[in-house]
């Protein structure tokens, strides 16, 4: 936990946690759990962990239709809400009761595309410097030799930390107008309409939050950071070994620079382990690219697969 921010500057500091509903708890509960988190079950949800971390970083809502992404909490200090409750009524965006299952506390708001937005007084989660990250190998032979790990060995991938969200929205200019004119998230980079990546003013990884343009709004993943990019292989195959076999990676993206592995959850979205990722802090004036397409997405990596691209909350809207 940190409470470093930049000098006068009225802004969100965290995505401090998701909601996201889906048809089966019991599914999902099997998936997250072989992603490597902490997954506590109660009586109506599951919460999600990672493993030496107190924070709860996503709910799952049960018995939903679909994977729909329900409402966003994002983290600030108590003597910014104020100023970021008059910003959000300047800009037009009023007040809304509570999501149902969500906390009651801080202000709720109808963001773009009719998302549930909530903005609460709470500690800082997101990083204060860049997350260290490990050399692959890690292991030394009788003669001291620097070696790859044993494979029967391997200890099962528990990432660390929540590191971003990426969004679907029908117009990304649009959310950026609300998530960085009035939440106060800065813009990172992007390519032209088709997407961008936002980072939080009081330091964070390059993206805190992130935006594709689709026919529709939904989450298109969750990112959670690993150490190396062996953790993104062995969680490639801790996933296979547990029988979700649908995904994209191992690779490395440009934008962020981070190494990824893309697991497809049993609904149609995605959880990335991510290791690596550019570091932005809170002195730092980032200066931010419109890239061309070919330069946007990633530096190498098998093919992407169509299902990645798929937005599966339009396609069940558009079903309904």
């Amino acid at each position: 936990m940190s409470d470093i921010r930049r000098a006068g500057t009225t802004a969100i500091h965290s995505v401090d946690h998701f909601a996201l509903g889906v048809p089966d708890l019991d599914e999902a509960e099997r998936f997250f759990t072989a992603f490597g988190l902490d997954v506590r079950r109660t009586d109506d949800r599951l919460d999600l962990y990672t493993f030496g971390n107190p924070h709860c970083w996503g709910r799952i809502l049960p018995g939903r239709p679909s994977r729909k992404l329900e409402y966003l909490s994002f983290g600030a200090y108590h003597d910014d809400l104020d100023a970021l409750a008059q910003r959000a009524g300047q800009g037009g965006y009023g007040r809304i009761d509570p999501h149902p299952q969500g906390d009651p506390d801080g202000l709720w708001l109808r963001g773009p595309d009719g998302l549930a937005v909530q903005l609460r007084a709470a500690d800082k989660v997101t990083p204060a410097e860049r997350s260290a990250t490990l050399g692959s190998v890690t292991h030394q032979n009788a003669v001291g030799a620097l070696i790859a790990p044993m494979r029967s060995g391997a200890p099962k991938v528990t990432p660390r930390r929540l590191s971003h969200v990426l969004l679907f929205t029908t117009d990304v200019d649009a959310s950026l107008a609300f998530y960085c004119d009035v939440l106060g998230l800065r813009l990172s980079d992007r390519s032209g309409d088709a997407i961008a990546f936002t980072h939080g003013a009081h330091a964070s990884d390059h993206h805190l939050l992130a935006f594709v343009k689709s026919a529709g709004p939904g989450l298109h993943h969750t990112s959670w950071t690993v150490e190396r990019i062996d953790e993104c292989g062995m969680g490639m195959e801790q996933m296979y070994a547990a029988g979700y076999t649908r995904g994209w990676g191992v690779g490395r993206h440009v934008i962020g620079s981070n190494y990824f592995y893309y697991a497809q959850d049993p609904w149609g979205g995605f959880c990335e382990f991510s290791a690596d990722i550019d570091f932005i802090g809170e002195s730092t004036e980032w200066p931010w690219g419109d890239y061309p397409p070919e330069d946007s997405f990633y530096l190498w990596g098998p093919a992407v697969p169509d299902y990645f691209v798929a937005n599966p909350e339009a396609e069940a809207a558009a079903a309904a």
